[in-house]
């Protein structure tokens, strides 16, 4: 027979986003507190509870007991109660709320609340709205322990549960079991193998067509996630079989299923999701509707623009720079790329000067806030993100499309390595057919973090005009960034002469522990101190990885609590969430405005409201429910920071990272640091790095897509 132990939840120590287990202490009567550990669905602080298990002797963590069942016990008692209510129970009740409802009800509190909550007016300070407010977040938390509880029995996290709630209502339950997919489909973060779960345990056969379905879309997903536009058809089969244990002759059904929904799009032998399908078509069609378009300006004029520009400017444009602006001048779309230090910045402010010379009007875009911003302070001339541009409007989208286009006589874009197929396909389509289009990017930097490698493939095509800035500078070549940056694109080892350095230091140690100690006191201490810097806002520590000792999971942690320990935190799954606190948005909410990318910092935590204010370009507010779609930023991927720039950037690189050490991924961290670098691991890991010239292949069919539709124009 198992033991049964009663008590009230007085701190939980611990609890995993996807699996609910949880580590918590129970205070049992008048004894000491107890440590539990089993899985528990969203208990809070002052919940009782009644655990079915037994008791065992860890031997790190001492006694503890160990349950397998539990039921939820309101609190006995008036100071459990005031815990209950006070620690985010209810959006509406904080902890000072709380008070003073069970001042006045004391033992009646939760009664009241269940029963007569008409009486919470007669509670100081409690008007009817507020009531309302009580009322509505009580009912909803019931449905949602319901929601968690089915989650929990049919093993999923319970994190989710307020998001299904929220996406479902009081039909939650019934509509996953109806078909869990759904699940899948449209809550984010429930991927579908844990709607999979569910549909086995309710009895669904394994080669139900909702099931093949699913999974194949699942399988577009993941790719598209990795950066693929399509999948071969053979590929997507393969994978299917593996991830479902299928035949294919179902799955091929099941493709067929799928593809006459509109759940896909079979293209030959290309597989893709419509929306990619949509994209990768459209954005071929819109470049060749552009030059179809005449042209406005005459070739005869172009010298002598380029000549008056140059004595107006006061400058004398180098032969690559004169090249760039005489296919500006003669080009309704041309692309301009170049590394650090080529004088991009000085041909593209010599574009706009030649363009506006014409009487056209020019404007500015890139992909990021901090993109856009960088363009802005180049060039004096305002610049805003795509989506700013297009007038992003949720949940309607788009303002500016094919049916309502910009009012522009010139579009210069930034940064367009960042650009991904459906963002490029938005940008085109609202430009004019008369329009002209200048696209600016370092073909040499990570693709995009969305799916396809747009840069590559207009440059692949060989049929849009092309300008390749390869000379540096004098002046460029002063800062060991922009040589060092070159010399690890071309596969030469960076000069690390740390006497002789001015911007770029390399700090050699092995082991993953003292690389991140070492990071530690280089953001808090070391570098602020030099170099005057702000430890949050002008340092970026990049790496390769979000595992291991030096990846970002863990460096975040350590860093948070270096830079940032005291501030008012909540607590979510393993991540605390603090004001103060460096955070990225991790997936595109367009209801929000905010991107995956993104990097803000938290404001204020209104625990009674449930809600968290985190500053990006302005200031947007998340439900707690909400909160799996920020990650502390105090270190990042290399592949999020594309597009930005940082006063000084920390890179980590041990052969702990060994899986990601590529050539194009260290060029980009070098080239995302305006004053310094300072690199901390092994020569051994550099060399690794160096000679992994592969690029991650993407499955695009742009570069063929554009042969197709623009040769000959």
């Amino acid at each position: 027979m198992p033991e049964v132990l009663e008590g009230t939840i007085e701190r939980i120590t611990f609890q995993a986003e996807d699996t609910g287990y949880t580590v918590a202490r129970l205070q049992v009567g008048e004894e000491e507190l107890a440590t539990v550990v089993g899985v528990m669905a969203g208990v809070q602080v002052g919940e009782g509870v009644r655990l079915e298990g037994e008791w065992s002797a860890h031997p790190q963590y001492g006694k503890q007991f160990k349950f397998s069942r539990y039921t939820t016990l309101y609190p006995a008692t008036v100071e459990g109660i005031r815990r209950y209510l006070g620690s985010g129970l209810i959006k509406g009740v904080g902890p000072v709320t709380a008070q003073r409802i069970v001042d006045h009800f004391g033992m009646q509190t939760l009664e009241i609340i269940e029963r007569q909550p008409e009486r919470l007016l007669e509670v100081p300070g409690t008007g009817p709205k507020r009531v309302e407010i009580i009322v509505r977040g009580w009912q909803a938390q019931r449905q949602i322990k319901d929601v968690m509880l089915f989650l929990q029995s049919h093993g999923v996290g319970t994190a989710y549960a307020v998001k299904i709630y929220k996406t479902y209502g009081d039909q939650a339950i019934s509509l996953v079991r109806a078909n869990p997919y759904c699940l899948e489909r449209d809550i984010w973060g429930i991927g579908f193998l844990s709607a999979d779960r569910i549909a086995r345990n309710l009895g669904m056969q394994p080669e139900a067509p909702e099931r093949l379905k699913a999974g194949l879309r699942y399988v577009l997903n993941q790719a598209s996630e990795e950066g693929h536009v399509f999948l071969p058809m053979e590929e997507l089969l393969q994978a299917a079989q593996q991830e479902l244990e299928i035949g294919p002759e179902l799955l091929g059904q099941g493709l067929a299923g799928l593809a006459a929904e509109q759940g896909a799009v079979l293209d030959g032998e290309r597989v893709y999701l419509p929306l990619l399908h949509q994209a990768e078509v459209g954005i071929a069609v819109s470049l060749q509707r552009l030059l179809r378009a005449p042209l406005r300006q005459s070739e005869g004029q172009t010298e002598a623009v380029i000549a008056a520009l140059e004595a107006k400017l006061g400058i004398q444009y180098e032969a690559q720079q004169r090249e760039g602006l005489r296919v500006a001048a003669q080009s309704k779309v041309m692309v301009l790329t170049g590394g650090p230090g080529t004088g991009k910045t000085t041909i593209t402010r010599g574009i706009i000067a030649l363009l506006e010379q014409q009487g056209q009007q020019v404007l500015l875009c890139s992909p990021t806030g901090r993109a856009a911003k960088k363009l802005a302070e180049a060039t004096g001339r305002p610049a805003r993100t795509i989506h700013r541009l297009l007038g992003f409007k949720p949940p309607k989208g788009f303002e500016h499309h094919q049916d309502n286009p910009l009012t522009a006589q010139a579009l210069i874009a930034d940064e367009v390595s960042m650009i991904d197929v459906p963002l490029m396909h938005s940008l085109l389509k609202a430009l004019p057919a008369s329009a002209r289009l200048v696209l600016v990017g370092d073909v040499d930097q990570l693709p995009s973090v969305g799916p396809g490698k747009v840069l590559r493939e207009l440059i692949a095509s060989g049929v849009l005009p092309l300008v390749r800035l390869t000379h540096i500078f004098r002046q460029a070549q002063q800062s060991q960034i922009v040589t060092n940056a070159h010399l690890i694109n071309q596969g030469e080892f960076p000069q690390l002469n740390n006497r002789e350095a001015r911007d770029f230091f390399f700090i050699e140690e092995e082991e993953p522990e003292k690389v991140a100690a070492l990071i530690q006191e280089l953001c808090a201490e070391r570098l602020p101190r030099r170099y005057n810097l702000d430890p949050i806002e002008d340092i970026q520590v990049l790496t390769p990885m979000y595992r291991g000792e030096t990846g970002a999971s863990n460096l975040n942690q350590v860093l948070q609590q270096r830079l940032n320990a005291t501030g008012v935190g909540w607590k979510r799954g393993s991540i605390e969430y603090r004001v103060g606190d460096k955070v990225m948005q991790v997936r595109n909410n367009y209801e929000k405005g905010v991107f995956n990318g993104d990097v803000g910092r938290i404001r204020a935590i209104d625990v009674e409201n449930q809600a968290v204010r985190v500053q990006f370009e302005e200031g947007v507010e998340y439900d707690f429910s909400e909160l799996d779609e920020l990650v502390l930023a105090y270190a990042i991927s290399v592949h999020k920071s594309q597009g930005s720039e940082y006063r000084a950037v920390v890179l980590p690189l041990t052969t702990q990272h060994y899986l990601m050490l590529q050539r194009n991924l260290l060029y980009t961290a070098i080239t995302r640091a305006r004053e310094l670098v300072v690199v901390v691991g092994t020569k051994r890991a550099l060399g690794i790095a160096l000679r992994n010239a592969r690029t991650t292949e993407r499955h695009t069919a742009l570069a063929a897509r554009l042969r197709g539709v623009l040769k000959g124009i």
